[in-house]
């Protein structure tokens, strides 16, 4: 029993001690909670109103700021859609494919069309192209105040007139858009300062003038047109007098050389050479082919060769010019296509002859319409294409004349000169590469 005892007062000591360590622990919280409902608390306090003021302004402040700024954006954007873009390079990156707005035949056209235009504008500048109403009085005058009203309305219809005359003397065709634009804010503007008089230009009149600057682009258009044609023109002219030259010193050299096999015939038969004379009969026999042929060629304004080159120094892999001439030596219309205006000469994949090269040319431009590097002007022969893909387009048509197809792009100059540009570019940079050596062993002297 004593033994029990002993147990039961040893745990009833170790309770006492952890009741007594509570009691400390409790003690010590009670502290804190006291120290911290003391005098720290005010200022706690005080701080935490700080910072939501601190917010509530911050909060304002936000949305003051949010405010501003969906104002101004507002401003900008009318601002914007006031403004009018006149830069010439962002109005040609946004050109696409020019569409006339008056379409007719001609030049002279165009020309009548603005006279008889220009007529109308007249008229209608001296009736009813801008308006005043003016019913106040100046210096207790009505009339006075009409008069007044008038001459404010001459004035504003001048500085119209004066924007839009330098609009027809400043379009371009890239910029009728822009042009046209910048008028008619200027029409808008002279609205709002002259609300007061009632004065505005009236929108027959602004349309009148409107027009005048689509047909003056047009105008442009057309007459470039008309250039372009005319220098096209010309060089088949200049193209058509060369094959005429070529073909009546083709047709000399021919008849001198038909004339002295005709005088070896007429002596070997005189002689009795049977043997010369076959060989020399043979000989005028090739020569009189000949002169058909040429004779042929000239008759037929049709036939002609075929060609297709490339030039990869100048314009880049996989692009080809299809082309047509009726040369009797087609590669020198090659190499005068290789001459001072491009960098390298061209390399020749296709060359063949057809009594139709004409028909046979345009064929291939039909089939590769969609790979024309210049979409706008037809009469540039270039094509992304490779010649393989020429060559299979000839095996489509079922032509067999060619005389020469080479697949493979050589442009020996072009790679000559790249190697060159490698081997300067190498040189120069071992210069640079011994100038740091050298600079190193002169200090070490």
């Amino acid at each position: 029993m004593a033994l029990f005892g002993n147990r039961e007062n040893a745990e009833a000591a170790a309770l006492h001690q952890q009741l007594v360590a509570a009691h400390g622990t409790i003690a010590e919280l009670r502290g804190w909670v006291g120290q911290l409902r003391g005098a720290g608390t005010p200022a706690l306090e005080a701080e935490l109103r700080d910072l939501r003021a601190a917010v509530e302004k911050s909060k304002a402040t936000y949305e003051a700021l949010g405010a501003s700024r969906r104002q101004l954006t507002a401003e900008l954007a009318a601002v914007q859609s006031g403004l009018v873009e006149t830069r010439e390079l962002a109005l040609l990156q946004e050109v696409g494919v020019y569409e006339y707005a008056h379409p007719l035949d001609d030049v002279l056209a165009y020309k009548d069309a603005l006279a008889e235009l220009k007529q109308r504008i007249k008229a209608a500048a001296k009736a009813d192209a801008v308006t005043s109403q003016v019913n106040w009085a100046v210096n207790g005058s009505v009339k006075e105040g009409q008069r007044l009203g008038r001459d404010m309305a001459k004035l504003m219809l001048r500085a119209y007139n004066a924007e839009a005359d330098n609009a027809v003397r400043s379009v371009k065709p890239h910029t009728r858009e822009s042009v046209k634009t910048r008028l008619t804010t200027t029409r808008t503007t002279i609205g709002k300062l002259g609300t007061a008089m009632g004065i505005a230009i009236s929108a027959d009149y602004h349309r009148l003038r409107l027009a005048e600057i689509d047909l003056t682009a047009d105008h442009l258009v057309k007459a470039e047109h008309e250039r372009e044609q005319a220098r096209e023109e010309r060089a088949r002219l200049r193209e058509e007098a060369k094959v005429v030259r070529e073909i009546e010193r083709e047709r000399a050299r021919l008849a001198k050389e038909r004339a002295h096999y005709a005088t070896v015939v007429a002596k070997l038969t005189a002689n009795g050479d049977l043997e010369g004379l076959g060989r020399a009969q043979a000989e005028l026999d090739k020569v009189d082919r000949a002169i058909e042929g040429v004779e042929q060629q000239a008759a037929n304004v049709r036939a002609g060769y075929v060609y297709v080159i490339s030039n990869i120094g100048a314009f880049g892999p996989d692009v080809v010019k299809i082309g047509m001439t009726r040369r009797l030596e087609p590669m020198d219309r090659v190499r005068e296509l290789g001459d001072a205006s491009v960098p390298f000469r061209f390399d020749t994949h296709a060359l063949f002859f057809s009594k139709d090269a004409v028909a046979l040319e345009t064929a291939l431009h039909q089939r590769l319409a969609h790979k024309r590097v210049n979409l706008v002007n037809a009469r540039r022969e270039f094509f992304y294409a490779s010649p393989a893909e020429v060559k299979d387009l000839l095996v489509g048509l079922g032509e067999d004349h060619v005389l020469e197809f080479t697949e493979a792009v050589e442009a020996v100059e072009w790679r000559a000169s790249e190697s060159g540009r490698r081997g300067q570019a190498s040189a120069v940079a071992a210069l640079a590469a011994d100038g740091d050596g050298d600079l190193s062993d002169d200090g070490e002297e």
